[in-house]
């Protein structure tokens, strides 16, 4: 059995995770950072990491890298306890504070980062190039980093996570400096990893980005994690509003039968397990005797639901 199976067998380490974290809580003097966090990340997944300023997750990334202890807990990483060195040359990471010095070009940033990470000599140049190209610098690679703009030298920070076939990315607000289009280039790249059975472990507080390309998300709030689960389970359930007269006992037991209802005056509310239900219960309504003056239907709300969360409504760990 190799050591990073050996490991994986432990307490909190298991084959399918590419992170998991147990009960870890993390202390500066008397102010407490994270407070008994327990999650896991599955291999190959796009994992989402949302939480307002000050709520704990550069910590929690500071621990998953080795760059500090927690102060009690478990956290394992690709099946190896947290800051093992073999497992952490398997992880990239790109810091959204991130300084490239101005006076080397940006292929020379990357050759600095590949004899660090432990690149074979023969072939760093080879893999430098391919982490330029991928980030969209390939022909930008020999220009000084003081000409970059910042979207680039973020491009730049990206390549750089690149470096060494990780099998775990850990990306830190990675489209904070890009437009739009270099936002999409990103997204394409995240998809790309997965596709390639590459962990990625995404911080942001772009909502928009987040739906686009994870699987899965937490929620930290204080410290603890209040929410983790699927978009379409974190989202909950989509909501339609109708306006109607006649709204008798036989019709709300009509409205009944798709979900649970509500009253927001002069609208009823259902709450639908699936959006495209909406006809079928306009039918069941007209069919028992109400009149259907208006109809919206809405989609769960990420941004809704994480507002609530943060707000400290909603249940969670």
């Amino acid at each position: 059995m190799t050591a990073a199976a050996t490991a994986a067998s432990g307490a909190g380490g298991t084959d399918a995770d590419a992170v998991r974290l147990v009960g870890v809580s993390k202390r500066y003097g008397r102010m407490p950072a994270l407070d008994d966090l327990t999650m896991h990340v599955r291999r190959g997944e796009v994992f989402g990491f949302l939480g307002p300023n000050g709520a704990g997750k550069t910590t929690t990334v500071r621990i998953l890298l080795g760059l500090t202890a927690a102060s009690s807990g478990e956290a394992w990483v690709l099946g190896a306890p947290a800051g093992d060195r073999r497992a952490r040359r398997r992880v990239g990471y790109a810091p959204e504070l991130f300084r490239h010095p101005p006076w080397l070009s940006g292929r020379e940033v990357l050759g600095v980062h590949a004899a660090l990470a432990g690149l074979p000599t023969a072939g760093r140049a080879d893999a430098v190039q391919r982490a330029l190209e991928r980030v969209g610098l390939g022909e930008r690679g020999g220009e000084r980093v003081s000409g970059y703009s910042k979207g680039m030298q973020q491009r730049l920070a990206l390549a750089a996570a690149l470096l060494g076939e990780p099998h775990l990315v850990v990306l830190d607000e990675p489209t904070s400096a890009l437009d739009p289009l270099g936002r999409r280039d990103v997204r394409e790249l995240i998809r790309a990893l997965k596709g390639e059975g590459v962990t990625v472990f995404l911080n942001s507080h772009l909502l928009s980005e987040v739906e686009l390309v994870c699987d899965r998300v937490a929620v930290i709030r204080r410290g603890r994690i209040v929410a983790e689960g699927t978009l379409d389970a974190l989202r909950g359930r989509p909501e339609v509003r109708i306006r109607l007269e006649g709204a008798d006992a036989s019709v709300r037991d009509a409205l009944g039968a798709f979900g649970p209802v509500g009253e927001e005056a002069p609208w009823l509310t259902v709450g639908l397990a699936d959006i495209g239900r909406v006809p079928d219960l306009v039918a069941a309504v007209v069919a028992a005797g109400g009149r259907v003056q208006a109809v919206e239907a809405r989609a769960g709300s990420l941004e809704d639901r994480l507002i609530e969360l943060l707000q400290g409504g909603g249940g969670g760990q």
